[in-house]
């Protein structure tokens, strides 16, 4: 295999770690608001936004990695964190707004994300700590 060929492999661990952690705190989160908090039944909006986490979190995966490379920079960990969390929850907010619809629910669920993503960045530390995924180097 090509250096290439092997960062991409990286890559696709990476991803597939991070959709795996925001599809599970996705599962826990959505179980928690509609059956505990306001019981509802599960529906296909359900499962097509379960879908979109999973995208987001394989692309946050992918960009993480890339983004830290082998940097200990807690606040570069941060900052990719919470770019892909507000862009996520701002978006839920705005929506609302638009929509006439109450905000209080959307801010909770940009609060959600936020954290979707901060498990993300666990978990893909750890696998780095492992040794499951390797680091971007920039050589």
């Amino acid at each position: 295999m090509t250096n290439d060929q092997l960062e991409r492999l990286e890559s696709l661990k990476a991803g597939t770690i991070a959709a795996a952690t925001l599809a599970l705190a996705f599962v826990v989160t959505t179980f928690v608001n509609n059956f505990l908090l306001t019981p509802s039944l599960f529906s296909f909006s359900s499962l097509f936004t379960g879908a979109i986490a999973v995208v987001c979190g394989f692309l946050f995966g992918v960009t993480y990695r890339y983004t830290i490379r082998e940097d200990s920079n807690i606040q570069l960990k941060a900052g990719a964190v919470m770019a892909f969390g507000c862009v996520r929850g701002l978006t839920q907010i705005e929506m609302a707004l638009q929509s006439s619809q109450t905000v209080l629910p959307a801010i909770a669920t940009a609060g959600e994300s936020i954290v979707w993503f901060t498990l993300a960045a666990i978990a893909l530390s750890l696998s780095i700590r492992l040794g499951w995924v390797k680091t971007f180097s920039s050589n």
